[in-house]
C-alpha cells in the first residue's frame, strides 16, 4: 500500500506566525530551565512513546493533545511493515524531544478506536493535536517524508493552537508524565472584559481585534481563542441574507461555498450537529481545494462550540471517516 499524505497548509493560520515564533522560543527556554534545574516538571525520554487502549485514549490521546501534538501509531503483531515503520518513529519521536508524543495503538486489542478513525490497512499513522484528528500517512514511508510530515505537525501545533510541548530531561525517571511547567501570562482581564462588550454591542470587529490582541502575547489562551471563533462566526453571519443562504445551499448540495454558509447560519442558530452534518457530508460530496476549504472551515466551528463537547468528538470521528 502507498503512503497516503495528508496537506496540513489549510490549518495553519498565517496570521499567527509572529506570535508562533515568540511561543517556540518560550519552549525552547522552558526546556532549557527545566534543565538547569535538574529536570523539574521534565519527563523522561522514555515517556514519549506510551501504549493507548480504548479506556485511556481519551486521557492520554485528547487530552495530552491540548499540551502537544499526539501521533498515534496504529499497529499489530502480525504486520510486518509495522515492524520497520513503528521502531523509526520511536526514534524520531525521542529525537524530537519533547515536540510530539507517540501513542501506539493495538488495533487487535482495539477494534472500537480502528473502526472510529475509519482504519482500512496498516500502518496507518494519525496525529490529534489539539482535541483534532489529522491523518498523517498510510502504509510504508521513508524516513525523509516521515521527517517532513512531522514538523509540519509541530509547526501546525505551534502556529495553529500554542503548543508548545513537553520539557524533557534525559535523567528523569521514567513515568512521570506530566505537563511542562507554563510559564505565568496575562493579565489579559481587560482585554477579555474588552472583547466581551465588543461582542454584547454587535461590534463583532471590535471582538475580533481584542481576542487576537491577547492572542498575539499569550496564542494558548483558552478564553481568546474560544472568543475568537465566535465572534468571527457572528460577524460572517451578519452580513448574510439567511433567505438566499438556505436557497443556494438547497440548490447546490455539491457547493462548498453554499454549504460552508449555511453551516455558518446553522451553528449562530444553535443546530450544531446539523452545521457538523451538512460539513462532513460535503467533505464527501467534493475534492481538492474545495475539500480543504470546507475541512478547515469546520475545524472552525469546532473552536466554536469547545474540543471538549460529545458532539464535536463524534463529529471529529465522522470527518476522519469522511476524509478516507
Amino acid at each position: 500500500m502507498q503512503p497516503r499524505n495528508m496537506s496540513m497548509s489549510g490549518v495553519v493560520d498565517l496570521a499567527a506566525v509572529k506570535a508562533a515564533q515568540e511561543a517556540k522560543a518560550k519552549a525552547e527556554q522552558a526546556r532549557a530551565e527545566a534543565a538547569r534545574q535538574g529536570g523539574g516538571g521534565a519527563i523522561s525520554p522514555a515517556d514519549l512513546v506510551i501504549d493507548v487502549d480504548e479506556a485511556g485514549f481519551e486521557r492520554d490521546v485528547l487530552q495530552r493533545s491540548t499540551e502537544v501534538p499526539v501521533v498515534i501509531d496504529f499497529w499489530a503483531e502480525w504486520c510486518e511493515p509495522c515492524k520497520q515503520l513503528s521502531p523509526l518513529l520511536e526514534r524520531l519521536t525521542v529525537e524530537y524531544n519533547g515536540r510530539i508524543l507517540l501513542a501506539k495503538i493495538d488495533v487487535d486489542a482495539n477494534q472500537m478506536l480502528m473502526q472510529q478513525f475509519g482504519i482500512q490497512g496498516i500502518p496507518a499513522v494519525f496525529a490529534v493535536v489539539a482535541g483534532q484528528a489529522l491523518p498523517l500517512f498510510q502504509g510504508a514511508a521513508g524516513e525523509a517524508q516521515i521527517r517532513q510530515t512531522l514538523d509540519q505537525l509541530v509547526q501546525v501545533g505551534e502556529q495553529r493552537f500554542g503548543l508548545t510541548g513537553l520539557a524533557v530531561d534525559p535523567d528523569a525517571e521514567p513515568g512521570g508524565v506530566q505537563a511542562a511547567p507554563a510559564e505565568a501570562a496575562g493579565p489579559y482581564d481587560a482585554l477579555l472584559e474588552a472583547a466581551v462588550r465588543a461582542l454584547d454591542s454587535g461590534d463583532f470587529a471590535g471582538a475580533v481585534q481584542a481576542y487576537r490582541n491577547v492572542l498575539a502575547d499569550d496564542p494558548g489562551n483558552p478564553e481568546a481563542t474560544l472568543g475568537l471563533a465566535q465572534a468571527e462566526l457572528l460577524g460572517r453571519v451578519q452580513e448574510m441574507d439567511p433567505q438566499q443562504v438556505r436557497k443556494e445551499a438547497a440548490e447546490k448540495p455539491g457547493d462548498a461555498e453554499a454549504q460552508i454558509a449555511a453551516a455558518d447560519l446553522d451553528l449562530a442558530g444553535g443546530h450544531v450537529e446539523d452545521a457538523f452534518g451538512r460539513l462532513i457530508e460535503t467533505v464527501g460530496r467534493t475534492a481538492g481545494d474545495d475539500r480543504e476549504t470546507v475541512r478547515v472551515r469546520l475545524l472552525k466551528l469546532f473552536e466554536v462550540v469547545g474540543a471538549d463537547d460529545p458532539r464535536v468528538i463524534a463529529a471529529r470521528r465522522a470527518l476522519a471517516r469522511a476524509l478516507f
